[in-house]
């Protein structure tokens, strides 16, 4: 068993995106081992039979498969900038908040950029589209007092979110751009600025089966 977290990722999941991010930002070591999706390791999958990244593996076998339990436990070892500070105050809330993210969100996101995927739903993007713009006229409400989701600074509410947001945006950014969000969209462009986000987008090698991962954050 490797005496650091194991870590399987894949660069542009956003659900691997957050998870790295909050490990870089903990600044607990890791064993990086890059995943691509239509050849995954047997190892994760012995692991986490879901087989979908990230995964984490910890140094007594635990096994985390769900991004926002990696967040939360890597926040939880070290959070030198306190973005878990909406966690301890407002944590209905906050996990309400990466709820409708994860789930009528990214639903809606998925459906505008892959249509194709669900041919049986007869699938009008526009209109996810439009839904999506919906969830994002919230948040664009919430991030009007102070440009962040939570307080004066960044938080992990803000980098369980973005990723996703950079995900929807990427599929027609003239349009993203012209619509009436604009702090959702000043939001956005901080974080694709931000050197942290840039550290953490690193490409890596696949990894093999008996090959050493890299060292994350490097």
């Amino acid at each position: 068993m490797s005496t650091k977290p194991i870590l399987y990722s894949f660069r542009r999941c956003p659900y691997a995106m957050r998870a790295r991010l909050a490990i870089a930002a903990s600044g607990v070591e890791t064993e990086l081992r890059e995943v691509v999706l239509r050849d995954k390791p047997q190892s994760m999958i012995d692991v986490s039979p879901k087989a979908t990244v990230p995964v984490l593996v910890l140094p007594d076998g635990e096994v985390l498969e769900e991004s926002t339990d990696i967040i939360f436990w890597a926040l939880q070892q070290h959070d030198p900038e306190n973005w878990l500070l909406p966690w301890h105050e407002a944590r209905d809330d906050l996990m309400a908040l990466i709820t409708e993210n994860d789930l009528p969100f990214k639903q809606f996101l998925d459906r505008y950029k892959y249509p194709g995927r669900y041919p049986e739903e007869n699938i009008n993007p526009e209109m996810q589209r439009a839904s999506a713009l919906e969830i994002l006229s919230k948040w664009n409400d919430r991030l009007s007092e102070t440009g962040w989701l939570y307080g004066n600074q960044r938080s992990v509410a803000d980098i369980a979110l973005q990723p996703f947001v950079r995900q929807f945006a990427h599929v027609d950014r003239t349009w993203f751009f012209a619509q009436t969000i604009p702090h959702v969209q000043s939001w956005l462009e901080d974080f694709l600025a931000w050197d942290e986000f840039a550290s953490i987008m690193t490409k890596y090698d696949q990894w093999q089966e008996g090959e050493e991962g890299f060292s994350f954050p490097a």
